[in-house]
């Protein structure tokens, strides 16, 4: 009598573990134009309806650094070409907080774009629900040394440009 009751207390729960089903995996969600809906409750809290802008756009902030950017004569020397990348945030009132540098170029070329950041104007705050939130941005500055002329030699012309009308 003892043995099949200890029979049963050992094998119930292997009968049990038997009887599971393995669970089908889900398929991975997708973020695609497409395949993307609205959250419930309008989303996360921090999430702005309306991006921060610079104000008069991209080609005035273009602008703006051509006119403040100045290329450190070192970087000038060894030709150094490229964006520093800052990351900073547009606060409620527009004006640029905190900025870092995110990817850098030299040294010198990094302490120049944070001076320069610091000097941009006021930019469009971002907003939810028409209220000014703040924002974290990545803002390119360049550092393009135009007084540096580059020749490419050996440049061949892609067969899709050779075969476009007007270039023949």
């Amino acid at each position: 009598m003892r043995l099949t009751y200890l029979t049963l207390l050992l094998a119930a729960p292997l009968a049990a573990i038997a009887q599971t089903k393995p669970v089908p995996a889900k398929a991975p969600v997708v973020l695609a134009p497409g395949n993307m809906q609205l959250q419930a409750g309008g989303g996360a809290e921090n999430r702005p309806d309306k991006a921060p802008s610079f104000p008069g756009g991209e080609e005035a902030m273009g602008d703006f650094f051509t006119q403040n950017v100045q290329v450190p004569n070192k970087a000038k020397q060894a030709r150094v070409t490229g964006d520093v990348l800052i990351t900073a945030t547009v606060g409620t009132d527009g004006k640029l907080i905190n900025p870092k540098v995110a990817k850098g170029l030299t040294p010198e070329c990094n302490a120049e774009a944070l001076r320069v950041v610091q000097l941009l104007p006021a930019w469009q705050p971002a907003t939810r629900r028409g209220v000014p939130v703040p924002v974290l941005v990545q803002v390119p500055v360049p550092f393009d040394n135009a007084g540096v002329t580059k020749f490419e030699l050996d440049r061949k012309v892609p067969r899709s440009a050779k075969d476009a009308p007007g270039l023949n």
